[in-house]
């Protein structure tokens, strides 16, 4: 039963129609004022080559719905692409995507591209609305859809090239229209919900949760219906669904097994690769499905990409870098990106629902069941690098908030008034905020620019700051510059006519080995991008290479993720890290004895690094000086050992125990 009196058609239309043109406009503002981040180039190369040459191997580690609908405006221009440059699969996508679509002009491709992206978060906003209205009535729709489209962190991804939104949308359209089945069972919303489910498996690989999700609401609906024969009919349903969903996977990969034709083989290829996974049994499960060949290659590839990149990375969380992030990263995540009317209504929503008797339990059980599985699962992943990977619950629990907002509303006057000032409050939260709504961060917390001491990479910065940092430099005559970003490598700053030298980061020093020369002492600007600030790629403490900053006051900050420093600063590690590369690239090109002389460079400038220590007993011991070898192995043990070794453990520790066993076996042969 409604909660609330209905409008005339005409009222409703109207405020949704007003409520959709704001929100768009919103949307195509951040689609213009944010660069290219780390992921949208080589996300929209791929969707072109896809479109254009039926090859799904550059990009294989995200299926390809999201990158197909980006790259589709693109079909009528006549663009350039660049030649394949023999890289491993995924750097070659980094490499061609950034060529693409800066050797095409940019925002000539990138924003067509994010505006055929933002269809995913319209869908979205309009299925919030229509499901909120079925289930509630019309003030809560409305209601939940005004709050969800000033939510900074919808704004910030709502036209990125990237899968969150589109994961989003149809996660919670499968449960809608599993909802619509659960009502009024028929063969179409049925074959629709498998249609939806399909979408969502193709959008992110998180997608495939949906099923367990059905499932659970199907385990509900017996429950409620205290019926067998109910379970019965409802699993049915599901594996109908799951069938259904399946064929909408073979259909977007061209119902072909290989990832591309000719014979063109992935890099690296299908069976050592899931052979690498941490997860045996998942390498074991992903096999299988391989042998069979029940899914296309290139999503069997993606999924194991996922596992291991989920295994690797890294985790920033309230100051500290962990091997894996604790299981309160998601829960703290919560806290502080959603907005305070957000998580009050919330919170008043128990003491606003049940007093009224209207129950809605079956609704009340389609909004919460998916929320609770989706976040247990999230608290338990290894993933835990940003947010944005909390999207698919938002538009449920703003259908609550909506539902809590209705109940205020006809409660009594005092609750009313209340409810409309927490409406206001998202309103004006937005507002404050823009455009920096990538770093938004709730006002209990500090508000934007506190949220870096809590979370760091896409929750403050995914390298969305190059027009405004070139606005920053041009507005204060700004050309003496140094800049550390985030994505150099995937965007350069160069691309949007930043002037800075560069800085090493993570990926530009080792990934994408990108020229720079860093003295041991640099003056003038500095920028640094918040993820390198906070030690993402390097790790924290005395293995952060901007460990040097962290104290310093900034004398601006852009969109609370790029900070400037001005002055004359010391930077003996990042110049030595500069050296171990060029060592590197000195013993490639036959040079041995400048190869040495670069590394001993290096430990004179950073004698505590377990970096340049092993770099210089590597370097020693391809010229077989083994006494000498072992003496730095040792070194670079006891500082890997001693000095956050658990960021260590995958690389260094084990690296420096190889070297020194292999030194000792040289200096004991007779």
């Amino acid at each position: 039963m409604d909660i609330t009196p209905r409008w005339t058609t005409a009222q409703r239309l109207l405020a949704v129609t007003a409520l959709l043109l704001v929100f768009v406009f919103e949307l195509i503002h951040v689609a213009r004022v944010y660069s290219a981040n780390w992921d949208e180039a080589h996300h929209l190369y791929d969707g072109f080559a896809i479109l254009t040459k039926h090859d799904y191997r550059l990009n294989a580690e995200v299926p390809p719905l999201v990158k197909l609908t980006a790259a589709l405006p693109l079909l009528p221009m006549h663009l350039n692409t660049p030649p394949d440059q023999g890289k491993s699969q995924s750097l070659e996508a980094f490499v061609d995507g950034r060529a693409f679509v800066f050797g095409n002009g940019g925002d000539r491709v990138l924003f067509p591209a994010r505006m055929a992206c933002m269809v995913f978060t319209l869908i979205l906003a309009g299925l919030l609305y229509v499901a909120t209205r079925e289930m509630f009535g019309d003030i809560a729709a409305l209601a939940a859809l005004t709050l969800f489209i000033f939510d900074p962190n919808i704004l910030a991804h709502g036209t990125l090239i990237s899968t969150d939104l589109g994961n989003a949308c149809f996660i919670f359209g499968s449960v809608y229209a599993f909802y619509r089945y659960a009502k009024e069972p028929s063969h179409v919303r049925l074959v629709i919900t498998g249609l939806a489910m399909g979408l969502a498996m193709c959008a992110k690989f998180t997608g495939i949760f949906v099923f367990p999700m059905l499932v659970l609401l199907a385990g509900t609906e017996a429950l409620l219906a205290r019926s067998l024969s109910v379970l019965g009919r409802r699993l049915a349903a599901c594996a109908v669904i799951l069938i259904c969903a399946w064929g909408v996977i073979w259909a977007f990969y061209g119902f072909r097994y290989a990832p591309a034709p000719a014979g063109m083989e992935l890099s690296p290829k299908l069976a050592p690769y899931i052979d690498s996974m941490p997860s045996k049994s998942g390498a074991a499960e992903l096999s299988l499905i391989a042998k069979w060949h029940l899914l296309p290659e290139a999503y069997i590839w993606g999924l194991a990409n996922t596992k291991k990149t989920e295994w690797e990375y890294t985790s920033y969380f309230f100051g500290r870098m962990y091997r894996h992030g604790p299981w309160l990263y998601f829960p703290a995540a919560f806290l502080i990106k959603s907005t305070l009317p957000l998580l009050i209504l919330l919170a008043l929503l128990p003491f606003l629902w049940f007093p009224r008797g209207n129950r809605h339990t079956r609704e009340l059980c389609f909004l919460i069941v998916p929320v609770a599985f989706y976040f247990a699962l999230v608290t338990t992943s290894h993933m835990d690098i940003g947010a944005r990977h909390l999207m698919p619950i938002y538009p449920f629990l703003y259908s609550l908030a909506g539902v809590a907002v209705a109940h205020a509303l006809f409660r009594s006057r005092a609750w009313a008034v209340a409810a409309a000032l927490l409406v206001f409050w998202q309103v004006v939260t937005s507002v404050r905020v823009a455009p920096a709504y990538m770093a938004y961060g709730n006002e209990a917390w500090g508000g934007p620019s506190e949220v870096h001491r809590y979370l760091s990479d896409a929750n403050v910065d995914w390298g969305q700051q190059l027009k405004s940092v070139k606005q920053y430099l041009d507005e204060n005559h700004i050309t003496n510059c140094w800049f550390a970003y985030f994505p150099d490598g995937a965007v350069e700053p160069s691309d949007y006519g930043v002037p800075c030298k560069r800085l090493p980061t993570g990926s530009s020093l080792w990934w994408f080995r990108l020229p720079m020369d860093v003295p041991p002492v640099i003056d003038g600007t500095v920028l640094i991008s918040d993820s390198d600030l906070e030690g993402i790629e390097s790790g924290d403490g005395p293995l952060n290479w901007f460990e040097p900053f962290r104290g310093l006051k900034p004398v601006a900050t852009i969109q609370q993720g790029v900070y400037v420093y001005q002055g004359r600063f010391a930077v003996p590690l990042m110049s030595a890290l500069v050296d171990v590369r060029k060592t590197d690239d000195l013993a490639k090109a036959g040079q041995p004895a400048a190869a040495l002389a670069k590394a001993q460079e290096a430990v004179a400038l950073a004698p505590d690094s377990a970096i340049t220590q092993l770099n210089l007993a590597d370097t020693l011991a391809a010229q077989e000086q083994w006494s000498k070898a072992t003496e730095h192995y040792q070194r670079a043990g006891e500082l890997a050992r001693t000095v956050r070794p658990e960021l260590e453990e995958e690389d260094l520790i084990p690296r420096s125990k190889a070297g020194m066993e292999l030194a000792q076996s040289h200096l004991h042969q007779p």
